[in-house]
């Protein structure tokens, strides 16, 4: 049952006690909080941010799927607005490259695709093992290109780029991220880089990352670049100097990596993977009866985990 106006305001009236619910489209008190609006006392509503999301007061269990105890996973259906399957659902954990979900989110609100954007120093980045397309101060191209390369190839030294050009400064961009989390009520993060490069206070949960990545796929720009197996283009150097770029998407389940269960259909996702993160996934999917998910996947091991369990939540979709 949908919460009614006369509800909504017993509830201001009651400071906001919480509400006992589970289930999708009704208001969740804890630990996601309305938004109280307006200056006058009478005019005061509140827009409940869950009204038109999945929700879950905790895990959430589905006879057909059960993942490993230290997964983090979710299963929402965007259609009926239902939880399907929670685990973990509100752990603080680090999200690796799932963090470039927010970056993305970020620049498409507040930049414009077709404006260069010019490296400065802060792209430089020295940390073993890091993924990086190699920029260099002065280096340029469109916003467009970086965000291809970055959720594509997930390169780190782009999100700085990015972060730097959109928000004048990758501290003032990072604040821009944390304030956008909160706008959609994802209350239990926060971002201290563009990056997803491991911090000790840089989290979110998966419940989180599902609210972001359900915001950022209302985005065309983001629907098309996050369904691209490969991208080829160029960028240039300080000198003018063209460099070409050919990249291969770190998605399996797009390239053909991995095989994906009939029935089912990618239509977009992101994969994360750190020491600290382990092995993350978030997927957009679609089933033969033309329903629309979100799965989200996090902390598995290395990336045989990851196939095998996110199989697992996809085959759970068609029965």
């Amino acid at each position: 049952m949908k919460t009614t106006t006369s509800q909504l305001y017993r509830i201001i009236a009651l400071l906001m006690l919480p509400l006992l619910i589970s289930g999708c489209g009704r208001a969740l008190a804890v630990p996601y909080e309305p938004a109280i609006t307006g200056t006058e006392i009478g005019q005061r509503k509140a827009p409940f941010f869950a009204e038109e999301l999945c929700v879950a007061e905790g895990d959430v269990a589905a006879s057909s799927l059960e993942l490993a105890d230290r997964t983090c996973a979710g299963l929402f259906n965007v259609t009926t607005r239902e939880t399907l399957y929670a685990k973990n659902i509100y752990e603080k954990i680090n999200p690796a490259s799932l963090t470039k979900i927010m970056t993305a989110l970020v620049a498409i609100e507040n930049g414009d695709l077709t404006r260069t954007i010019v490296a400065g120093e802060s792209v430089i980045i020295t940390e073993s093992g890091a993924q990086k397309l190699g920029l260099k101060p002065g280096d340029r191209m469109t916003l467009d290109q970086a965000l291809h390369i970055l959720l594509i190839y997930s390169a780190n030294d782009v999100a700085l780029l990015i972060a730097e050009n959109v928000g004048g400064s990758v501290e003032r961009f990072v604040q821009m991220m944390n304030d956008r989390a909160q706008s959609l009520g994802a209350t239990g993060c926060h971002f201290t880089n563009p990056h997803g490069l491991t911090d000790s206070y840089h989290y979110v949960t998966a419940y989180d990352l599902y609210l972001i990545f359900n915001e950022a796929m209302k985005y065309v720009e983001f629907r098309e670049i996050v369904n691209a197996a490969h991208y080829s283009s160029s960028y240039h150097t300080q000198d003018g100097t063209e460099i070409p770029v050919d990249i291969r998407s770190t998605n399996g389940y797009l390239t053909g990596a991995y095989t994906v269960p009939e029935g089912i259909r990618i239509v977009g996702g992101k994969t994360g993977t750190t020491a600290a993160a382990g092995h993350c996934l978030i997927l957009y999917l679609e089933n033969t009866g033309g329903e629309s998910f979100v799965s989200v996947l996090m902390r598995t091991p290395d990336s045989e985990a990851l196939d095998r369990e996110m199989k697992k939540i996809m085959k759970s979709i068609n029965g």
